[in-house]
């Protein structure tokens, strides 16, 4: 499922045929069957205008969950620079040769981290994950020996920042694997073809209305597509861009 979400304009061109195909078949059927009296009109509108609002409802919720999804990247990206760049000023309170293998370490790790944001096919991400775990292990192995050999609150405090910069890049990796789930996508579909069939069959000339039954498949189509794209963190046009990990390797660079 993510494989086609990670693809937001696909989404769209399937979304449009699928909802357009819907709204015609409705129509259809309508053809064949006597029009519908004034007052199964009226009970009809009421059903269409429940399930139109449940549509928007649906659709609402799931933006507000790809919003609060994007957010929560967007500040995890800023979290991962604090704590990178903390742990640099902190490399002062271990011995000054562990410092300096420290400080060196931490700029190639800034630099897969920029990469993992950057990386947009799967071979060139998982090279960048397996770069990452191993700068990520000797990391670790650059404070524990210090902290073995000095175990000062200095180095304990060091330690820990260290421990900061390996965690905030798990919690980045768990927000980027945290998407719409693909029942709610379902859900959507299945309420939005529910809507065309509706509109198609209780179209008064749906030959003449040809047209008008494009409207309702082409806006839930773009709402499909933003949905996606703020869903997707790779595909798409709107994804987190490292700004804040791009300011730290001009900083760390400067001095």
């Amino acid at each position: 499922m993510n494989a086609l979400i990670d693809s937001p304009f696909v989404v769209f061109t399937v979304a449009v045929l699928g909802l357009s195909l819907s709204a015609r078949i409705g129509a259809a059927v309508a053809r064949r069957r006597r029009n519908l009296d004034e007052l199964v009109r009226e009970d009809f509108g009421v059903v269409q205008g429940a399930t139109l609002t449940l549509l928007g409802l649906i659709i609402g919720f799931s933006f507000s969950m790809a919003i609060s999804r994007y957010d929560q990247r967007r500040q995890l990206e800023a979290a991962e620079a604090n704590a990178i760049g903390t742990e640099y000023v902190r490399a002062d309170l271990l011995p000054a040769g562990d410092a300096a293998r420290v400080r060196v370490l931490l700029k190639r790790y800034l630099d897969q981290r920029v990469l993992f944001y950057t990386a947009r096919n799967a071979q060139q991400l998982r090279q960048v994950n397996a770069d990452t775990a191993k700068v990520q292990a000797d990391l670790w192995s650059s404070v524990q020996a210090p902290a073995a050999a000095h175990p000062t609150p200095m180095v304990a405090l060091a330690v820990a920042g260290m421990n900061d910069v390996l965690n905030s890049q798990a919690y980045t990796q768990a927000a980027w694997w945290n998407r719409i789930p693909a029942a709610a996508w379902g859900l959507m579909a299945a309420i939005a073809i529910s809507c065309n069939l509706l509109m198609g069959y209780g179209a008064r000339k749906a030959k003449a209305e040809s047209v008008l039954l494009l409207v309702l498949p082409v806006l839930v189509s773009v709402s499909f597509l933003l949905i996606a794209d703020i869903d997707s963190p790779r595909g798409g046009v709107i994804r987190v861009s490292p700004q804040n990990l791009d300011s730290l390797v001009q900083s760390l660079a400067a001095q």
